[in-house]
C-alpha cells in the first residue's frame, strides 16, 4: 500500500487503495481479514475477537475461537513490535516510499537468517 499523505484514518486510506485490508474485507474472496478490537465497530469488514458481555463470561466456543484468533494474528504483531523497536526508523530522514523500501528489505533479510 502506499504511503498516503497527512493523517487519513485507516479504513478510509485503505478503502482507496484497493489493496488487502479490513475495508476491503477480505485478502481472496472467502478469507477474512483478522483485525484486532480497534475495528470492533468497522461493521463487519474484519474478523474480531468476541468480547465478554458486563457480568457474564464467554463461552467455550467462543473462548476456543479467540484463542484460534489470537494464535493467527501473533506474527504480524510481533513483527510490528519488532519494526518499532529499530532507532533506523526513528531517525530516518527520507521520503516515506524509500523507507518502505528500506522496511521490506530489512524484514526479508531478518527472516531469512
Amino acid at each position: 500500500m502506499p504511503v498516503l499523505p497527512g493523517r487519513p484514518r485507516d479504513l478510509a486510506a485503505a478503502a482507496g487503495t484497493g489493496s488487502p485490508s479490513p475495508a476491503s474485507g477480505s485478502t481472496a474472496p472467502g478469507i477474512p481479514v483478522l483485525a484486532d478490537n480497534a475495528y470492533q465497530g468497522a461493521g463487519g469488514i474484519a474478523a474480531v475477537t468476541h468480547r465478554r458481555r458486563p457480568g457474564k463470561g464467554l463461552t467455550v466456543k467462543r473462548r476456543c475461537v479467540n484463542r484460534a484468533h489470537s494464535r493467527m494474528r501473533w506474527p504480524v504483531e510481533r513483527t510490528i513490535a519488532r519494526l518499532k523497536t529499530w532507532r533506523l526508523l526513528r531517525k530516518a530522514r527520507c521520503s516515506p516510499n524509500v523507507l518502505m523500501s528500506i522496511t521490506k528489505a530489512l524484514l526479508a533479510l531478518g527472516t531469512h537468517r
